[in-house]
């Protein structure tokens, strides 16, 4: 296959390469797309991959739609098997990713396409091309934007996908699974340590589960742990109730937490140390009953707002200035430039229309070194003894939906963030919680910085590959480097 198409996406292809259309690529010579009006959830009903389920070529399964067996009948042809490569085409273009076989008997709407590749082919081999940065270029500036980002399948199954010698394609196959595999365990590390530090907050200040355990064994007396520790009766009880926090924060049984003192580690031992700092008390508060020495706050008490000093840049200005420097935007990274106004640890959270989820909940991002933001989201420190980590966790721990408004155009307005209802607990347990969790995000932040940074050798090295403008030699000491 030659084509001007071809030419516009690859400078040039290595000799003894040969070019087929994507959709000459396919088993069924058909690309298509999905359900068209699924309908509404139904709770026993197939499940569909939308766009809001792919994340940078990732699978993000944590709100699935189902729909009618009887509706999902009627598009049979894009039911899935596993094995098939699927690409955006409404909405967030152009990411793909192959579907994994768990999505067997699943189905896709309008705004997804299913790409079936030939055996010898290969599904990894389509999906590598669709993610080149040539391929990637050639589908937004075709992309129609008159009312949502939208690519037509004309556009893409004209798409050219180059075929090299099967030695060199399965070299490069290697190289591209290698550090996808390296992006996606950085990816799932980070998601591990969120949970962690969410689990944790939500025990401590949304529950009270370390304090309501501390009631409970006050309530009770002392009890035969107390007897083994000792202790005189006046403080027998205060053993107790300790030792109660003790077993709810490390999620052991009074009889498992002895042997399990003996091997957790420093970090998991730290935690147990906010045992003692719990009150064993709640009191009234406007927001209900909470700790004693605890304070019903709101959320702009205890952080700093910046939004006076967002700047938005326009397309045109960002291509002149690209550098280094993230541009937050929307939901997340729109660009690089050379200038940043802020240099710290910030969380952005959205602010109008464009950057709300589906259910009306704005992003939150967590932010750190040099940035530059646009007017599109709220930039955050926090303050009075809460850490910014701290505000992230509780936010991600809130229903923001609720102080969401706008009849025409969602937003999360200044005044509505600031007036969320917030527990702010003592000095000496936010200290704690701070301890606990900024190794934590100091981890989360390596590992986003290693993902940066292969998504970036990723991006530089697929072109070159393609074209055969780097060889596979240096190829291999390139990602080794960062093994």
């Amino acid at each position: 296959m030659t084509s001007e198409v071809t030419e516009v996406i690859y400078e040039h292809i290595p000799e003894g390469w040969g070019v087929e259309k994507l959709i000459d690529c396919t088993t069924d010579g058909n690309i298509s797309y999905g359900i068209v009006q699924p309908g509404q959830h139904e709770k026993d009903g197939i499940p569909i991959i939308r766009v809001n389920n792919v994340n940078n070529g990732q699978l993000v399964l944590d709100d699935v739609l189902r729909v009618s067996s009887t509706i999902e009948e009627k598009y049979k042809r894009t039911r899935l098997e596993g094995g098939e490569v699927l690409l955006t085409l409404v909405g967030s273009t152009g990411q793909s990713f192959v579907a994994p076989p768990k999505l067997s008997g699943w189905n896709v709407p309008r705004a997804i396409a299913v790409i079936r590749p030939k055996e010898e082919i290969g599904a990894n081999w389509i999906n590598i091309c669709l993610q080149s940065k040539p391929v990637q270029h050639f589908l937004d500036i075709r992309a129609n934007t008159t009312v949502q980002k939208t690519l037509n399948l004309k556009d893409v199954r004209d798409i050219p996908i180059p075929i090299p010698p099967k030695h060199i394609k399965q070299s490069i196959e290697e190289v591209a699974v290698s550090l996808a595999n390296k992006i996606e365990l950085n990816r799932q590390i980070n998601q591990t340590l969120e949970h962690i530090a969410q689990a944790i907050f939500k025990s401590w200040f949304v529950d009270f589960e370390p304090v309501k355990a501390k009631i409970h064994a006050k309530q009770n007396g002392q009890d035969s742990a107390t007897a083994r520790d000792g202790g005189s009766a006046g403080n027998a009880g205060a053993i107790a109730s300790e030792r109660a926090a003790m077993c709810t924060i490390s999620g052991k049984t009074d009889t498992e937490l002895d042997t399990w003192l003996q091997t957790c580690t420093p970090e998991q031992r730290q935690q147990l140390t906010a045992a003692a700092l719990f009150p064993d008390e709640l009191e009234d508060s406007e927001l209900g009953p909470i700790p004693k020495g605890w304070e019903a706050t709101t959320f702009g008490e205890v952080s700093s707002c910046f939004d006076s000093k967002r700047v938005p840049l326009s397309k045109r200005q960002r291509e002149q200035r690209q550098g280094a420097i993230p541009y937050y935007g929307a939901t997340s990274i729109m660009d690089y430039v050379d200038e940043y106004l802020f240099d710290g640890i910030y969380l952005l959270l959205g602010e109008d229309g464009s950057v709300l989820k589906d259910d009306g909940t704005p992003f939150v991002q967590y932010i750190w070194g040099k940035s530059w933001v646009n007017n599109h989201a709220h930039v955050l420190q926090g303050k009075n003894g809460v850490s910014t980590e701290q505000l992230l966790v509780f936010i991600q721990n809130t229903n923001i939906a609720a102080y969401v408004t706008g009849a025409v155009q969602l937003k999360l307005n200044q005044k509505n963030m600031k007036s969320i209802p917030l527990v702010k607990a003592s000095e000496d347990i936010n200290q704690q919680f701070q301890a606990i969790i900024k190794p934590l995000f100091a981890k989360y932040r390596q590992c986003s910085e290693e993902i940066a940074h292969l998504i970036s050798l990723r991006d530089a090295l697929l072109p070159k590959l393609l074209s055969g403008d780097v060889t596979l030699a240096e190829t291999q000491l390139e990602t080794e480097a960062v093994a």
